[in-house]
């Protein structure tokens, strides 16, 4: 009710944004757009949030990127070489690529950036794990040597989503792969104007003229990259009313994640356009601390996966449309080849608050304290955390719930110090669904401990049934290890789903050429 109220009252009074006024030919050539969330942190090495990776592809470029098959294509890449024993990869760069200061793209800055990148991306752990080395051949061949043959090698490199491989400067990417990197500098369609940063309230790109666009159309990440506008703005409004009033009256054009129950509202504006444009959908998850008390228990973990209900968690965001949501008690998405339900007995019916009260009671919990940290400016995701706040305290745990902004939350979720000492329990958060597709690509079921996903989960055999999914022979043993990793993952409360679903975007309808994918991309936007 008080959403629709505030909207109301916006839609007649107007919205002043946090920007200065623009005459109609700058605005003309200006993309005014929504995020999910606030950017706070600006290495989409360093961190997972979708927030960055999206921030990360106007400002980077890759060497691959992939097609809407998920097939790898070259993008950066010109083309590239296989030896003989199929150990050791030379990609050739393109003539001509420069970075955003004006200094030519090497081959040194794209070995650098993709040894920084393994270290942080799970697929890209596995990669190192054979790399012999990374290194430059010539400044516009990337050689990379491995110990055994890596079939996948591209699909790694090319992969769409968190952590996305991104190039920058080698003296960028000699930073280590744990510490944020604060300069922006890349080679991608758009360069970040810093002066014009304000955490909260703005980021601006502008186009970068030398960027030179691949030949034909684009493709997800892959093809032409063509800037239509000189200037792409976000506009940071956390509030779901306030950014739906201000497409509704024109002062934004896009939005990337208008809130479910406003959607009705804009699809009666001619002016407006509902779309969806991730059309493999999104997975929402609840992640624990295994680092430290009590998590670090698998008992005490297996009563919280006891007590969730997945139609509480898609309701209290998404509502009671089941066009836009459904459950999926899968670690991989629910209709793809390895989304097999019901694998573990903590998903077999009946799920309840009594049957996970009795879990604790015989777990060994001695009361310590659940830190949930939550975001108060995230409609896709505080809510989860509120719900998981007053489910716990039902079941029998002591909880602090700990809310601020997301990018806070992105902040503290990387502290494995005790919750006494700065850390956390529980975080919430959800990403696009091909990044979880199977055991190479996916961080909630990997389980290599300190040098893996926010959680720390640790489990050396898992890391072993992975490896052998790599190594399998064909689809059907692949399939049946899948499953093993899957059941695994449930069984250890790796990651707790909450439920599968579709986002729909809303852009002003003098707009066309966006771009399916899974998460907005600004190149191929144009006015209509």
């Amino acid at each position: 009710m008080h959403r629709r109220t505030l909207l109301q009252g916006a839609a007649l009074g107007g919205l002043a944004l946090a920007r200065p006024s623009l005459a109609q030919p700058a605005r003309a050539s200006t993309l005014r757009f929504v995020p999910q969330a606030n950017l706070t942190a600006l290495d989409p090495i360093w961190t997972s949030a979708i927030v960055t990776q999206m921030h990360g592809y106007h400002v980077y470029d890759t060497l691959y990127g992939v097609d809407a098959q998920q097939r790898p294509q070259p993008q950066m890449a010109e083309g590239h070489s296989v030896s003989d024993d199929k150990r050791t990869w030379r990609i050739t760069l393109r003539p001509g690529l420069r970075f955003h200061d004006g200094e030519p793209v090497r081959a040194q800055d794209a070995a650098a950036s993709l040894e920084r990148w393994s270290k942080r991306d799970p697929f890209g752990q596995i990669l190192a794990k054979v790399v012999d080395s990374w290194r430059a051949a010539d400044d516009r061949t990337v050689e990379i040597k491995l110990t055994k043959p890596f079939p996948l090698l591209l699909d790694a490199l090319a992969k769409p989503d968190a952590n996305v491989a991104f190039i920058m400067p080698e003296r960028l990417a000699r930073t280590d792969a744990n510490t944020q990197i604060a300069e922006v500098t890349g080679s991608g369609p758009f360069r970040f104007l810093k002066d014009e940063f304000v955490a909260g309230s703005r980021a601006v790109y502008a186009k970068f003229d030398q960027y030179q666009p691949r030949e034909g159309a684009a493709d997800w990440t892959s093809g032409g990259k063509v800037a239509h506008f000189n200037r792409v703005e976000w506009n940071i409004l956390p509030d779901p009313a306030t950014a739906v009033a201000a497409l509704s009256n024109g002062e934004v054009d896009w939005v990337d994640q208008p809130l479910a129950d406003l959607i009705p509202t804009l699809a009666r504006n001619r002016s407006v356009k509902i779309d969806n444009l991730a059309t493999t959908g999104f997975m929402s998850l609840m992640r624990l601390n295994h680092l430290t008390p009590p998590f670090n228990n698998p008992k005490v973990r297996q009563a919280v996966a006891l007590a969730v209900n997945q139609p509480d968690y898609m309701g209290v965001t998404l509502g009671e449309d089941r066009s836009a949501w459904r459950e999926c008690h899968s670690l991989f998405p629910c209709g793809t080849p390895y989304g097999t339900e019901n694998l573990s007995p903590l998903n077999a019916a009946p799920r309840s608050l009594d049957r996970a009260r009795a879990a604790l009671a015989a777990s060994g919990y001695n009361g310590e304290k659940v830190v949930i940290i939550n975001p108060t400016d995230f409609p896709l995701i505080g809510p989860h955390g509120q719900l998981t706040a007053d489910v716990l305290k039902r079941v029998g745990f002591n909880v602090d719930l700990i809310e601020s902004d997301w990018g806070t939350v992105v902040q503290r979720r990387a502290s494995r110090e005790t919750v006494e000492k700065g850390g956390w329990s529980i975080f919430h958060t959800y990403g696009s669904a091909m990044g979880y597709a199977n055991p190479a690509v996916s961080s909630l079921v990997k389980g290599p401990g300190a040098n893996g996903w926010f959680g720390w989960y640790t489990s050396p055999e898992m890391e072993e049934l992975i490896q052998t999914w790599l190594d399998a022979p064909d689809a059907e043993s692949q399939l049946r290890i899948a499953d093993a990793v899957n059941r695994k993952a449930q069984d250890d409360v790796a990651t707790i789903p909450l439920g599968q679903f579709f986002i729909r975007t809303a852009y002003r309808s003098n707009l066309t050429g966006f771009m399916k994918g899974s998460m907005p991309y600004s190149w191929g936007v144009r006015p209509a």
